[in-house]
């Protein structure tokens, strides 16, 4: 009888990874650490480099802009991909409101895997394309 493994199962209900097939997302997960974080812990700060990306498995976390909430993003979202896009700074904070489970990804895992998998870069494209135009509506054109 063959055994579940539940981190490859939390990768195919991330919907970044929908399209991938099995060995894409075992591939994933041999890139990605699992940690756990406690309520109040700052995942990235406004205008610092980052230097790793993340999937929320469990919890919720809170991302505000210059101290406004933008937006609180639960199970299956992700942050931290524009600053390792671009290589600038964070657009933005990022604070776990509860208890947080989180995949980790490190800069060089992330381009690993942008490279190596052109669906998860469409993906990641696409999601900063939609937050961009849900986030400064003039840009949207």
């Amino acid at each position: 009888m063959t055994r579940r493994d539940p981190k490859l199962d939390l990768l195919r209900r991330v919907p970044l990874f929908g399209g991938c097939g099995a060995g894409e997302i075992q591939r994933i997960a041999a890139l990605a650490d699992e940690v756990d974080l406690p309520a109040g812990r700052v995942l990235t700060r406004q205008g610092e480099v980052g230097h790793e990306f993340f999937i929320i498995i469990d919890g919720r976390v809170r991302i505000e802009r210059d101290g406004a909430l933008l937006d609180t993003l639960g199970p299956g979202a992700y942050l931290g991909e524009i600053s390792l896009v671009d290589e600038g700074p964070r657009t933005a904070t990022a604070t776990a409101e509860t208890p947080v489970r989180l995949l980790v990804v490190g800069h060089r895992e992330f381009h690993s895997l942008m490279e190596r998998y052109p669906g998860i870069q469409l993906q990641v494209l696409r999601t900063l394309a939609a937050r961009v135009r849900r986030l400064e509506p003039r840009a949207a054109h």
